[in-house]
């Protein structure tokens, strides 16, 4: 079986002597707006690029507004912010995800709160989230509160697992009935919608990630979209060190951010936003040969809801035991196929063990089976 998968793999990457697991493309715009983004001298923060990337991720996404960082974390970390996440608060996710999403609440001073995950998308399931308020928390006066520890649930920060959706619209729901504000970590999901929706657009606010093993990449950046123009106008303020518009003098009224895009991956990343909708229409149809290569064989494939459009960033196996597992990572890797398990759950890790969580049952069943393999652009195909 391990053979015939890496066998299958090799023949979409026939040119490789080594598969990566997700590497950017780049036959588009973007030595030319590079150039012109030289050319004009504004590389850093300032530039014309950083406004039009802003503007065109309003015009995909289908949000009101949108602000550029340096990167998704750095993003996720101001939407907590500016959503009112402060020191001592507590925010749920999810302890299948990256470290960023963790990483991004321990910044704020607050405490990550693990709660599982769906089976079938790998994404914070809402009936385990509503669950373990029901046992654990309280609503007082317009917060609400871990009975456990006192201190107030600020936030809840699902994760769109691969580009999967997560069912977004009931986890919003549950938000709301527990005065709980949702912030989306969409990293993963450019491109990606449900019920028509696209995801970042159901909670209080959305980020996006753009790294360089992203859908589309700007080599390092990310952007917060959001509805509210406040929220928008504030993120941006202090992304830029908080520092109060003047033609000459350096005034700055909150302790600011230097975590504002540069204009030269502002460039990079209009380039390929424009090759978005090619990129995942050559990425599904990679799914969907890989889904017909294992169809006699014992895994199971991720596969998205009805309701939902995934833009298929990493393909995913589930393989029968923890044994199956490690030994195809052993056997993919030593062939020249990169595959990844997925990341080791976040309660796990020193600095997160001591954090609440629930059974995490499927999160611990997903650990033992999953395996991420290549899942690269194929333009010529």
């Amino acid at each position: 079986m391990f053979n015939k998968i890496v066998n299958v793999i090799k023949s979409k990457f026939p040119d490789k002597d080594f598969i990566p697991l997700h590497e950017p493309t780049f036959g588009g715009n973007e030595k030319k707006y590079l150039n012109e983004c030289i050319d004009s001298t504004f590389v850093s923060s300032v530039g014309k690029f950083v406004n039009r990337f802003e503007e065109e991720i309003v015009e995909y996404t289908g949000a009101k507004y949108a602000v550029a960082t340096v990167n998704g974390t750095n993003a996720l970390q101001i939407a907590l912010v500016v959503a009112g996440v402060e020191r001592g608060d507590e925010v749920i996710t999810q302890a299948l995800s990256f470290i960023a999403t963790a990483n991004a609440i321990s910044y704020c001073g607050a405490s990550p709160i693990f709660v599982d995950v769906d089976k079938s998308n790998f994404g914070l399931s809402p009936k385990a989230l509503n669950s373990f308020l029901e046992t654990n928390a309280e609503i007082k006066g317009n917060g609400c509160f871990n009975k456990t520890t006192g201190n107030r649930i600020a936030a809840c920060i699902p994760m769109h697992t691969y580009g999967f959706p997560c069912r977004i619209d009931e986890i919003q729901q549950v938000c709301i009935e527990w005065n709980i504000i949702l912030v989306e970590d969409s990293a993963e999901s450019l491109g990606s919608f449900y019920k028509g929706k696209h995801t970042g657009t159901f909670g209080k606010l959305g980020i996006f990630s753009f790294n360089g093993n992203k859908t589309i990449t700007s080599g390092g950046g990310g952007v917060i979209i959001t509805d509210d123009e406040g929220l928008a106008t504030l993120a941006k303020h202090l992304t830029a060190q908080a520092k109060v518009p003047h033609s000459w003098e350096f005034r700055h009224d909150y302790i600011g951010y230097n975590f504002r895009m540069p204009n030269l991956n502002a460039a990079l990343a209009c380039a390929q936003l424009e090759q978005l909708e090619l990129f995942i229409e050559k990425k599904r149809a990679l799914t969907d040969y890989y889904a017909g290569q294992f169809a006699d064989l014992p895994v199971t494939m991720l596969t998205e809801h009805s309701e939902a459009r995934s833009n298929q960033w990493l393909n995913t196996l589930i393989l029968a035991t923890l044994e199956d597992r490690n030994q195809f990572l052993k056997y993919s890797n030593s062939n020249g196929v990169m595959t990844r398990p997925a990341w080791e759950l976040l309660n796990t890790l020193p600095m997160f063990n001591n954090c609440q969580t629930d059974d995490l049952l499927i999160s611990k069943w997903v650990h033992e089976r999953l395996v991420n393999i290549p899942s690269s652009v194929i333009l010529s195909s």
